[in-house]
């Protein structure tokens, strides 16, 4: 439960680190753990738990979400930080299952909490306001989905090698929304036909391999931010597109769930605002105390990401109890926020230092397996891994309630299967070939 000091991160961290990925990762992170705590709203009426966000009764909210949605910059950074682990000829499912085990490690206990906690509190509260918090639970999980299922084709976007083929990938996917969204918007029943359009996070995972290989320099990344920036403020002033960037109840066509072509293009923007500010972020990122913080919360960022959710509705839940509801035209609504984002900071603090290990620490019976060996048993570790992405994303429409505990249910399975099917990480080296490949991981 103790960090490291300042000179030992600095003594600890190879001289050629690429300091802006770190920085833009944790800034993200805590962009949207503040921006979930300032937002969220609460009250119980007539036992019914109302959870609310500020966004749907100010348009300058909506508007700060072009600043604030900043999910982009995960996969991105997430990318570039995995691309070059990859080896061409190599073991998908191996690769992905090393990836994944540290993804996964504190969802597990993440889980264990959740099912303990609503178990207590299912014979306490009113059904409706029980199941909104049963809902509101997992959704955040939705990114680790969507991360696992970008991160699943990397082996693809690691082809990535020219501006050319940058530009080639980056059109194809922007294309491909737009048509989902054309057809979704003029043919009836094809709603559900907008999921396809998940495909949206490969496009920061393009420009994360992309800054990897410095395919594009700061003034070009530069002006492609501006363009694209342009583009995005025309789709919403003359397309069907809505200004909040953020899901809000009300949306005629919502931007987040399911990606819409608005948020292909500010994913497309912020990737390329990142690469123009990354030297400067790196030059930032020199300072030791900067670097220090940046190090210790890169640590624990699933913690940070994952137990701020419990920290925040619980809280919420405690203060609605006590009458004390933070809500639009509720009483002291300014001090109340003030009261609520401190103790929601406070919790989450404890929660960072006390939980932080289980991120770090080998999960037994979760960790020590890799699939090294190409072949069909590599294959399906990589296959249950996606299944495992797809149910969580699946999950976040209910949470753990109804059909959710089913896809709950699959997305264990699938992180089980992947692991049962995995050799022991001894017996995976003993029995791989040792390559050139191989021999430089």
């Amino acid at each position: 439960m103790s960090f490291p000091t300042p000179a030992e991160v600095a003594a600890q961290t190879p001289a050629d680190r690429d300091r802006a990925i770190d920085v833009i990762r944790i800034c993200a992170l805590i962009g949207v753990v503040v921006g979930h705590t300032v937002m969220a709203t609460s009250m119980i009426r007539d036992e019914v738990f109302l959870w609310g966000n500020l966004l749907t009764t100010s348009v300058v909210f909506q508007a700060l979400t072009w600043v604030l949605q900043i999910m982009p910059l995960f996969f991105f950074a997430g990318a570039a930080a995995s691309v070059t682990s990859w080896r061409p000829g190599g073991s998908w499912g191996g690769w992905l299952m090393r990836r994944c085990t540290r993804l996964f490690r504190p969802v597990f206990y993440y889980l264990a909490f959740w099912a303990v906690t609503l178990a207590a509190l299912h014979p306490l509260l009113p059904i409706h306001v029980y199941e909104p918090i049963a809902g509101i639970s997992v959704q955040l999980l939705w990114f680790l989905g969507a991360y696992v299922l970008m991160l699943a084709a990397i082996p693809l976007l690691y082809r990535i090698d020219s501006a050319g083929r940058l530009a080639t990938g980056v059109i194809a996917v922007y294309l491909f929304v737009l048509a989902i969204d054309v057809v979704r918007l003029h043919v009836p029943g094809t709603a559900l036909l907008g999921y396809l359009n998940m495909t949206v996070w490969l496009i920061p995972g393009l420009f994360g391999v992309a800054y990897r290989r410095s395919l594009l320099d700061a003034r070009r990344a530069l002006r492609v931010g501006i363009a694209m920036f342009g583009i995005n403020l025309a789709l919403l002033a003359f397309g069907p597109y809505e200004l909040s960037l953020v899901g809000i109840e009300g949306q005629r066509l919502a931007n987040m769930t399911p990606p819409s072509l608005l948020l292909a293009g500010h994913a497309i923007m912020m990737c390329a605002f990142a690469i123009a500010a990354a030297p400067a972020i790196n030059r930032w990122a020199q300072r030791p105390r900067v670097w220090w913080l940046t190090a210790i919360g890169n640590s624990g960022a699933m913690t940070l990401y994952l137990w701020h959710m419990p920290a925040l509705l619980l809280t919420h839940l405690a203060f609605c109890y006590l009458g004390l509801y933070r809500y639009p035209g509720e009483p002291n609504f300014l001090w109340l926020s003030v009261i609520q984002l401190a103790v929601v900071v406070a919790v989450l603090a404890v929660l960072f230092v006390a939980l932080r290990p289980l991120e770090n620490n080998p999960l037994p019976g979760w960790d020590g397996a890799a699939a090294l060996v190409p072949g069909a048993r590599s294959a399906a570790v990589g296959i249950l891994l996606c299944l495992a992405g797809a149910a969580t994303l699946a999950a976040v429409k209910w949470g753990l309630k109804d059909d959710g505990i089913a896809c709950v249910a699959v997305l264990l399975a699938g992180l089980i299967g992947a692991r049962l099917l995995s050799y022991p990480a001894a017996a995976a080296d003993a029995a791989e070939p040792v390559h050139a490949s191989t021999a430089r991981r």
